[in-house]
């Protein structure tokens, strides 16, 4: 079989907004909300999904020099370094253990950005980046994805039977199966497994979606499914960590789609651009840190407006994530 050729990247991407999303949207977030005080009376305050932050650490994010003028948009328009925070977690709604298979979330809040905002309301000071370890959601849209999440706070069954009531019972189970797959995949740890935005935003006028790329002399830790946070604190007391933060390019929409979530846009066809640098410092990581980055928020819509998210299911995070953050007691 011929293997697909490398295309350039292309500014001829789309959105396709339906008229309903604004009440749509607008239910979703009615859902989360009533979802997110129903978990917090059982396991405390907070988000309606990562709720449990397994580490924060400092970081500094670099951007490269002499990057393609495809890229230099935006963040990346020159080089530079900005103190960063990031925040690990366990995606689920509820404070699982560690072992329990789950999303991984790897988020980054870069420091000391100004510019106008994605939300079109004056400038922003920071650059969201919220990362987890699949390169696609699995999701086609968010109604897929909102049906799946609320029923999985009322645990396994719960999901089952909402997808087969919504699917029938075939079409159920081949979601059922192709979801679990992405949870079952092994998890070796935070120093050693890569993270993906897995829905795209902009780069300027082009559409990308991003990757963070481990350091390649780190391997796993024997027992680190015991406890992801101890794993890359005991590391971060030795040695700095770097990773390679990339973009991969919007080339057409049959292979790179901007509205379907559930799509990994190809590297053999959209290959991935080292853009800049994360470094996690040598530190040991401080209970007051952690404590002042658990408080802040983590928000795709805390952007540069030249990397605005993009498709449908970015469109309803930018509704659900406010309301999750007026359910916190936070106003941005």
């Amino acid at each position: 079989m011929t293997p697909s050729p490398l295309r350039s990247p292309s500014r001829d991407w789309h959105e396709r907004i339906d008229p309903d999303e604004g009440p749509r949207f607008a239910r979703y977030a009615q859902l989360f909300a009533q979802m997110q005080r129903a978990q917090s009376a059982r396991f405390g305050p907070g988000r309606a999904l990562h709720r449990r932050q397994l580490l924060a650490v400092h970081a500094q994010f670099e951007v490269l020099e002499g990057l393609p003028e495809h890229a230099r948009h935006g963040l990346f328009a020159r080089p530079g370094c900005y103190d960063a925070w990031v925040r690990l977690s366990n995606g689920a709604s509820s404070s699982n253990p560690d072992r329990r298979a789950d999303v991984r979330g790897f988020a980054i809040k870069v420091l000391g950005v100004r510019g106008p905002g994605a939300l079109g309301a004056g400038e922003t000071e920071c650059q969201d980046f919220l990362l987890i370890q699949l390169p696609a959601t699995g999701f086609a849209s968010s109604a897929d994805f909102v049906e799946v999440a609320l029923a999985a706070a009322k645990g396994p069954l719960a999901v089952i039977r909402t997808l087969v009531r919504r699917h029938g019972l075939i079409g159920g189970l081949r979601r059922l199966q192709r979801i679990g797959a992405g949870l079952k995949a092994p998890f070796s740890g935070f120093a050693t497994e890569r993270f993906y935005s897995a829905l795209p935003l902009a780069c300027g006028p082009y559409a990308v979606r991003a990757r963070l790329r481990p350091p390649t002399a780190e391997t796993a830790g024997a027992g680190a499914q015991d406890g992801w946070a101890q794993d890359l604190a005991e590391r971060l007391r030795q040695r700095p960590l770097v990773y390679e933060f990339q973009l991969q390019f919007f080339v057409d929409e049959a292979r790179t789609p901007i509205e379907d979530g559930s799509v990994d846009w190809p590297e053999a066809v959209a290959p991935y651009l080292t853009v800049a640098r994360l470094t996690l410092p040598k530190q040991i990581p401080e209970a007051a840190f952690g404590q002042r980055v658990e408080a802040a928020t983590f928000d795709p819509w805390a952007a540069l407006a030249e990397h605005r998210p993009l498709g449908e299911l970015m469109r309803a995070r930018k509704v659900v994530y406010y309301t999750s953050q007026q359910g916190r007691g936070q106003s941005t």
